[in-house]
C-alpha cells in the first residue's frame, strides 16, 4: 500500500488472550496504547474491540482514525506496518498481528 495518502487512514491490530485475562487487559491497553493513540497529533479517535471466540479465548482489536499517514509516524515510527507491543503484552497474548493494517477511508 502506497503511504502518501492525503485521505483519512484507519488502523487497525488484532490479539487474541485467555478470556478469564479480557478485563485486566483491556484497561492496560487503555493505559498505553489507547491512551498513546488518543494524545498523538493528527489522531481521529481510537476504539478497542472484543469478542469472545467461545473457546476460552478472545479476541481484541485495536481500531484507530488518523489524518493521513504522514500523521501515523508520530505514533508508530517510520514503519508503520510494524506493531507497537508494550512491557506486558507478552503476559497477555497468546497471538498477535506483528503487522498491523492500513485502510485508506473513502
Amino acid at each position: 500500500m502506497t503511504h502518501s495518502s492525503g485521505q483519512p487512514v484507519v488502523r487497525m491490530w488484532t490479539g487474541v488472550l485467555r478470556t478469564e485475562d479480557e478485563g485486566r487487559y483491556v484497561q492496560y491497553v487503555e493505559r498505553t496504547g489507547m491512551d498513546a493513540y488518543r494524545a498523538t497529533p493528527g489522531n481521529l479517535g481510537a476504539w478497542l474491540l472484543t469478542r469472545d471466540l467461545g473457546d476460552g479465548r478472545t479476541e481484541i482489536t485495536t481500531l484507530s482514525r488518523w489524518e493521513n499517514f504522514a500523521v501515523i509516524v508520530a505514533f508508530a515510527g517510520e514503519d508503520i506496518e510494524r506493531a507497537v507491543f508494550y512491557p506486558e503484552d507478552d503476559e497477555f497474548l497468546l497471538e498477535r498481528d506483528e503487522r498491523v493494517r492500513h485502510y485508506r477511508q473513502t
